[in-house]
């Protein structure tokens, strides 16, 4: 007996070890999986710091449902810690930056230090609040739903207070929207406050597409050839696809950085002026008439809007990159992530 004891000892002991390995191996390995994700972290600052501290909530009600269903404990441990160490990942990744964004001159180390001294003092304000609730025996998932919540509202002021001095795609597209309908360049806290936090870096529903596919921007070769004179003496073509309901920027073989940025210029002024015309329909249309009619007049006079783009593209580009520098952006192509694809 004395045997078969030990025997299930060990055999319970190795199976615990084997949870426990699969569950902290998985979370590794997804680390290491999403780290590929690495140019996401400078261009998409906001968006995946906000995302990461969604996913560390998720992460952490996971674990706390294995206790409702502990026959699932190992599959949920292991998603649980997968999607932990990928918010793990994201908020180091992103810490930095956000610190630089603080600096005056070369003082990185200062605010890091005082940075890290903040979230310590956090830690142990929450250590201690945390004992004070748990003295009450109050309802578990209650209590995990309202500070999730304060922890959310409180990522998200924090990466809205941080005031950014490139222009990625979201904050972009908040400079040229207000240039073309104001005639200005938002200041820099203006256009980080306006810039979209929930704008997801993976989501594909996006209505510019910057370097994309011959193939995804145009339903035929006549699409091409029809709009293709536009552009003899750019290293760029914008066009608009009904079928997707998207404006494209297929970007030229030989397109430097200051091709890709006036690309992408281009595209929003494009997009400006597709909207503009929607907008022109009766107000008698019903909520989805208007983009009915929206894809009748892209496909009628795509030409015609394609045209107007270009001469106001040609007018305005120099003027809209001065006023940005006066305002203290800094554009470059790579914060706008364009597609590798080209034409040659």
């Amino acid at each position: 007996m004395t045997w078969r004891a030990l025997k299930h000892f060990f055999a319970t002991s190795g199976a615990v070890a084997i949870n426990w390995i699969l569950k902290d191996g998985a979370g590794r390995v997804g680390k290491m999986l999403f780290a590929r994700q690495g140019k996401k972290f400078d261009y998409d600052l906001k968006q995946l710091r906000i995302s990461g501290d969604l996913l560390l909530e998720l992460g952490a009600g996971m674990e706390l449902a294995t206790a409702a269903v502990p026959h699932l404990f190992l599959p949920l441990a292991c998603v649980a810690n997968v999607v932990k160490n990928v918010a793990a990942v994201t908020s180091t990744s992103t810490r930095t930056p956000i610190y630089k964004a603080f600096a005056r001159g070369e003082n990185i180390g200062d605010v890091t230090a005082k940075g890290e001294c903040v979230g310590n003092l956090a830690d142990l304000l929450g250590t201690g609040m945390s004992i004070m609730i748990s003295k009450r025996n109050p309802s578990l998932v209650r209590t995990f739903a309202l500070l999730s919540c304060g922890y959310i509202f409180s990522s998200y002021q924090e990466v809205k207070s941080v005031v950014l001095h490139t222009l990625n795609r979201a904050r972009f597209s908040v400079a040229v929207d207000s240039f073309l309908k104001t005639g200005r360049v938002p200041s820099l806290q203006e256009g980080n406050m306006k810039e979209s936090i929930f704008t997801f870096p993976w989501l594909k529903e996006r209505p510019i597409v910057l370097g994309p596919r011959f193939k995804d921007a145009f339903q035929d070769a006549g699409a091409y050839l029809a709009i293709a004179p536009f552009f003899e003496q750019e290293k760029y073509i914008i066009t608009y696809n009904p079928s997707k309901g998207k404006v494209f920027a297929l970007l030229k073989d030989k397109a430097k950085p200051d091709d890709v940025l006036k690309a992408a210029y281009h595209a929003h002024v494009l997009l400006h002026f597709l909207h503009s015309s929607n907008k022109g329909c009766s107000s008698s249309e019903t909520a989805q008439e208007p983009s009915s009619s929206y894809h009748t007049l892209s496909i009628a006079n795509l030409e015609d809007r394609i045209a107007q783009s270009c001469d106001m593209v040609s007018a305005s580009y120099g003027l809209f990159k001065s006023k940005a520098a006066e305002q203290g952006w800094v554009m470059s192509e790579s914060l706008l992530n364009p597609g590798r694809a080209r034409l040659c």
